[in-house]
């Protein structure tokens, strides 16, 4: 069987492509299957590359984008009186909104996929479906099996069938066209039925042969299953269900196609999006505002206690505040954000990335918290243990999974990570010939351990500062710059895992910055000098 090879060709330069790409994936139908007639393949590398990865579920949060705003898009910051916000405009604001992080997502996920669900069988919907299913496929069969037979229906899906066909191919593709028009004629199928003479079976193979030349590798399975099925209504039924997972073949290897494309520009897209949103939704930048806002007082804090420790230092003087160490400092917070609270709208495409993170960097600072304890109390019986570091992240990471959960008991798990410890070290002491742990120090060790869990304990709050070091160093390097900061005293044990997370944090903190960078510079401009805004605002008036 020949196949015909894929090729995606996109107008570079126009975002009405992107537009048209985000729309597609938001209906799986409007998809069309890159077909040419002049490009043919007898090997199977000519074929749709099989998706091999899943999705990732993803949840945004549109609240702060749905209240009623108080300012200009321009004016962020500034309090205007209340601006009443129509149904329309609130659904064009949502359908920006799916779009952007909808684009957002499919260039940043490599494993961003679109799934094939259906309703749960023990589901409502699931149970009406099924019903209303089986009665249409029941009506077919008695209409079928009539003397003479009722081919209405029958004819119908036929002309459906086609036009899903013909929507798997591109202009170019002639000769298929011509060939499934002309066999899948409605018209001539009906001049058929009134004398009796419709080939229901043959017409059916030929939709099974066509589909198996614009199928993806992963479906030859499916199409050898409908060759075998011999009942007429059972297998149009099966037909329809190969057609529904082919469009999401089809949509997934355009969405690979497509991705370097998009995230080339992407940066342009989405801030234009953005501006889209901020344009019918003025209050779409509150929440960030209150989040710089939030870090300036930090900063604000930390030099006033700064200028405090240091004698003969002038309280008097203005505070100098760098904007580049403000916004660091909020994306920083983002690392121990509480996220049962909605994220800065600027950063709704990232937050499911963001809390991955704080999870595992959470999981981290306690393995290295334990690593700092146990060198401590027991480091003499460790030092010839081998691997003891690698055995520690093998016990600790599983006990330590889902540790952010409400429902996680942090002191139970640390209790059972004490315990292993205490195991370890006492069979590499006993193998060397050497006495074991007493049961206080065992006590003691498992008690220590047990302490990480409490808010004042020093460990933790020594570790926690020392990545928040390192995560700082990091951001403060050039984005081009590709050697990593000097890893501060403790955290070598998690090195390694913490250099992973840390150049992803930095990816999703540095293309913030390029997509947003222009909306938080006036941001902070009109926060840290709120004269020059005020004039600005003012010689604008006069002038209009």
């Amino acid at each position: 069987m020949r196949r015909e090879e894929m090729q995606v060709t996109p107008n570079k330069g126009s975002f009405l492509f992107l537009c048209g790409l985000v729309y597609c994936v938001n209906k799986v139908k409007g998809f069309r299957m890159p077909l040419s007639d002049d490009q043919n393949s007898d090997s199977d590398s000519s074929r749709l590359s099989e998706s091999t990865v899943s999705s990732s579920d993803t949840e945004y949060s549109s609240q702060s984008f749905n209240s009623d705003s108080s300012s200009k898009p321009s004016s962020p910051a500034s309090a205007s009186p209340p601006k009443v916000i129509t149904f329309d405009e609130l659904m064009a604001a949502t359908r920006n909104l799916s779009n952007w992080t909808l684009a957002h997502e499919i260039a940043v996920n490599a494993n961003f996929c679109i799934k094939h669900e259906d309703y749960p069988q023990n589901s409502f919907a699931g149970t009406v479906k099924q019903i209303v299913h089986k009665a249409f496929w029941d009506h077919l069969e008695s209409e079928l099996n009539e003397d003479p037979p009722e081919y209405k229906h029958a004819i119908k899906l036929f002309e459906e069938i086609k036009e899903i066909l013909l929507s798997f191919l591109t202009p170019g593709a002639n000769r298929i066209h011509n060939q499934i028009c002309e066999v899948l004629d409605t018209d001539l199928i009906r001049q058929q039925a009134e004398h009796n003479a419709v080939d229901i079976p043959g017409l059916a193979n030929y939709v099974i042969n066509t589909m198996g030349k614009l199928c993806a590798p992963i479906r030859d399975n499916d199409i050898k299953q409908l060759k075998a099925t011999d009942n007429i209504v059972e297998l149009l039924r099966q037909i329809f269900r190969v057609l529904d997972l082919m469009k999401v073949d089809m949509a997934n290897y355009t969405i690979k196609s497509l991705r370097p494309y998009l995230w080339h520009n992407l940066v342009d897209y989405e801030r234009t999006k953005f501006q889209e949103i901020l344009e019918e939704t003025p209050s779409a930048l509150n929440l960030t505002t209150e989040w710089i806002k939030e870090s300036i007082e930090d900063e604000l804090s930390s030099i006033s206690d700064e200028s405090s420790s240091r004698p003969g230092a002038d309280s008097s003087s203005k505070p100098i505040i760098s904007p580049t160490r403000v916004l660091n400092n909020g994306y920083l917070k983002l690392l121990q954000w509480d996220y049962c609270k909605t994220i800065p709208e600027t950063l709704i495409t990232d937050e499911v990335r963001l809390q991955e993170l704080r999870e595992k960097l959470n999981q981290l600072k306690v393995i290295a918290c334990v690593s700092l304890i146990t060198n401590n109390m027991v480091g003499a019986a460790i030092v010839d243990v081998p691997d003891f570091t690698d055995q520690l992240k093998r016990i600790s990471l599983p006990l330590l999974e889902g540790m952010n959960k409400k429902s996680f008991d942090l002191k139970e798990a640390l209790n059972a990570i004490g315990v292993q410890i205490c195991s370890i070290v006492n069979k590499s002491l006993s193998e060397r010939g050497l006495p074991t742990l007493s049961e206080e120090m065992q006590s003691n060790l498992m008690g220590q351990i047990a302490h990480v869990v409490e808010k004042n304990s020093p460990v933790c709050s020594l570790i926690d500062k020392r990545i928040q070091l390192f995560m700082r160093s990091l951001l403060a390097l050039p984005s081009f710059q590709k050697c990593m900061p000097t890893m501060p005293g403790g955290l070598s044990v998690i090195q390694t895992e913490i250099e992973f997370l840390g150049s992803q944090y930095a990816s999703i903190v540095n293309f913030n910055k390029k997509v947003y960078g222009p909306f938080y510079a006036n941001i902070l401009r009109k926060l840290l000098f709120p004269e020059a805004a005020v004039e600005k605002t003012e010689a604008e008036t006069s002038s209009n």
